[in-house]
């Protein structure tokens, strides 16, 4: 759907970023109009109330994770184009986004026009990607780059990762990710387990190394 009316669902848990995107998007000249959501169960609630040609869906947000957001769309709303807008430039969080079910990745640097066009992409029945990480994706589907050790979590157990390298400690992820402290500590031992990592300095070590610390608390 390339014409005027796109009808665009914000699902972002700052107040401020959902509101510069609903000014970007309303800008076009075209007609848009923008609801706006602050969680996941939020979005799927609005989502069955209103119709909508496109989501776009941050990945770093507490409870519902983007991820798990992308799947139940999926799920109950069938092929309803959604973007994540993310912190993350790697290739494996657009591998997992795209996994999940997602139309479309970029991160949140990029520019107005690229987020416009990324929609109108998606909702036209396309897909996006920006262009230097979509051959970076290209290149380890095709085994080109080595496969960082952190490709084998889970996407929750990457989650709790991010968190504790960004400094959290179990108690506040609990409570942000509406997990139990029990299932933090069990996550951060297979985290442990599956990354060879024995001690919490070895993953923040690991962790910075990779950048994997950005926007966790976002």
């Amino acid at each position: 759907m390339n014409g005027p009316g796109l009808r665009v669902l914000v699902v972002d848990d700052h107040a401020v970023v959902r509101e510069g995107l609903a000014r970007i998007l309303t800008g076009t000249g075209e007609g848009w109009t923008v609801g706006e959501a602050s969680s996941g169960f939020q979005a799927l609630e609005w989502l069955r109330r209103n119709p909508a040609d496109v989501v776009v869906v941050d990945l770093s947000m507490p409870g519902m994770t983007g991820l798990e957001l992308v799947k139940r769309i999926r799920a109950e709303f069938g092929r309803l184009p959604v973007l994540v807008l993310s912190m993350h430039a790697e290739e494996q969080y657009a591998l997992r986004a795209f996994k999940a079910g997602a139309n479309g990745y970029m991160t949140k640097d990029g520019a107005s026009a690229e987020l416009i066009k990324a929609l109108r992409k998606i909702a036209g029945g396309g897909a996006y990607v920006s262009g230097e990480l979509a051959e970076r994706v290209v290149l380890q589907l095709n085994g080109g780059v080595d496969v960082a050790r952190h490709a084998q979590l889970s996407d929750r157990e990457l989650e709790v990762l991010r968190r504790l390298v960004a400094g959290q400690r179990p108690t506040e992820i609990a409570q942000a990710l509406h997990l139990s402290v029990k299932t933090i500590s069990t996550h951060k031992s297979r985290i442990q387990d599956k990354l060879n990592l024995p001690t919490l300095a070895d993953l923040v070590r690991y962790g910075l190394e990779h950048d994997l610390d950005t926007g966790a608390a976002a």
